[in-house]
């Protein structure tokens, strides 16, 4: 498959981004070489491949997943609290993200 930098102005365009037309035969190539390789790679034999995550065989540890209880929640909050840049009333006050 080859893509053409008239292809290339006209995505750019889509994605609101400026390419120069020099820039935009380069941008071609480049892609025209990744799907090259992908047709290359797309004509490999692997139907007697076993799937794998991961090439190396490695197995992650994981630690255990406890939840650690403060014997008294409300002296831990008070004192979280007291380097917050905003409380109220006992509460966290977070700024509005949403309008």
């Amino acid at each position: 498959m080859t893509i053409t930098p008239e292809q290339i102005a006209i995505t750019a365009g889509l994605a609101k981004l400026k390419i120069d037309g020099d820039d935009a035969i380069e941008v071609a190539k480049r892609i025209g070489a990744i799907l090259e390789l992908v047709d290359q790679m797309q004509a490999v034999d692997t139907s007697n491949v076993e799937p794998m995550a991961n090439s190396l065989d490695a197995v992650q540890r994981l630690r255990a997943d406890n939840a650690i209880r403060p014997e008294n929640p409300i002296e831990t909050r008070d004192a979280l609290q007291q380097i917050a840049p905003a409380i109220e009333e006992g509460l966290f006050l977070v700024p509005k993200v949403i309008d």
